[in-house]
C-alpha cells in the first residue's frame, strides 16, 4: 500500500535526504519518496504503520502528519497539479513584489522620475527581503547555500548576506553612495543568479530562500526572473550614473 503524509520542517536537500533515510529504515516500509517543494512523503509499506511510529523515527525538526492516499493520476493531470501548486506557493511572492512596485510608482509619480523609482523599488526590495531573512537567521543560510555558490563555499557569508541586504536597501533609499551599493548589488546578484541557474538545469527541487525560510517557496524560474529584473535595474542606473 501507498500513503501520502505531509512533512513539516524540511529546508534544504539534507533535510529531504534525513527524512527518506528515517523512514527507510522503519520495517515493513518498501519505498519513500519525498518532495522537498511540497514538503510531502509518499511511503510505499507491506502492512499498515501507525502514523506515531513514523514520527518517533524521525528528530524533532520534522512532524509527520497524515495527507491522503495517493490517488492513480496520469503524468498530464500530474503536471497541472504540480504547476498549480507551484503557482499558489508563489503567491505570497507575487504579493510582495506588487506592493513594492506600487509604493515606488507612488513615491515617484508626481513629478515622474525613473530614477527614483528604480532606486526605491531596489531599496524596498532589499530592505522587505531582508526582513523575512532575519525572521529565521539560523535557518536561512543553510537553505541558502543549496544555490548560492559563495554561500556554500563561504559558509559566513550565509549569515552576513541579510544584513548586506538590508545595507543597500537603506543606502539606496537615502541615496548615500548609490554607485558603491550598485557595484556590491551586481556582485550579489550575480553570484546568486548563477547558482539560481544551475539549480533550474539540474531541475533540483530546491526551497528558494529569497523570503528565507518563513514563507515555503520553491526554486522556480520566478526566481530568475526577479533576480535579472534587479540586475538590469542596477546595470541601467550604473551606467546612467557614470555618464554623468
Amino acid at each position: 500500500m501507498k500513503h501520502t503524509y505531509n512533512v513539516s520542517g524540511m529546508t534544504c536537500n539534507g533535510c529531504k535526504t534525513s527524512v527518506e533515510e528515517a523512514l527507510s529504515s522503519i520495517e515493513r516500509v518498501n519505498e519513500v519518496s519525498v518532495n522537498l517543494g511540497a514538503q510531502t512523503a509518499t511511503i510505499t509499506m507491506s502492512s499498515h504503520i501507525e502514523i506515531h511510529d513514523f514520527q518517533n523515527r524521525l528528530s524533532d525538526k520534522f512532524q509527520i502528519s497524515e495527507l491522503k492516499e495517493t490517488p492513480n493520476f496520469d503524468t498530464v493531470s500530474l503536471g497541472n497539479q504540480t504547476q498549480k501548486s507551484d503557482l499558489k506557493q508563489l503567491f505570497p511572492l507575487f504579493l510582495i513584489f506588487a506592493y513594492i512596485l506600487m509604493a515606488s510608482l507612488l513615491l515617484n509619480s508626481k513629478p515622474w522620475n525613473t530614477s527614483g523609482f528604480m532606486l526605491d523599488f531596489m531599496g524596498l526590495f532589499y530592505v522587505v527581503f531582508s526582513f523575512f531573512k532575519l525572521l529565521d537567521l539560523k535557518g536561512f543560510p543553510e537553505s541558502f547555500k543549496m544555490y548560492d555558490p559563495l554561500a556554500k563555499a563561504l559558509p559566513v557569508y550565509g549569515w552576513v548576506y541579510p544584513f548586506i541586504e538590508v545595507t543597500l536597501g537603506f543606502m539606496f533609499l537615502m541615496r548615500f553612495q548609490i554607485n558603491v551599493a550598485l557595484i556590491v548589488a551586481l556582485i550579489i546578484l550575480g553570484i546568486t543568479t548563477v547558482g539560481v541557474t544551475k539549480a533550474l538545469f539540474s531541475k533540483t527541487t530546491i526551497q528558494c530562500a529569497c523570503l528565507g525560510t518563513a514563507l515555503k517557496l520553491p526554486m522556480t524560474k520566478a526566481t530568475f526572473i526577479e533576480n535579472s529584473i534587479m540586475i538590469v535595474m542596477a546595470v541601467f542606473m550604473l551606467v546612467k550614473n557614470l555618464s554623468l
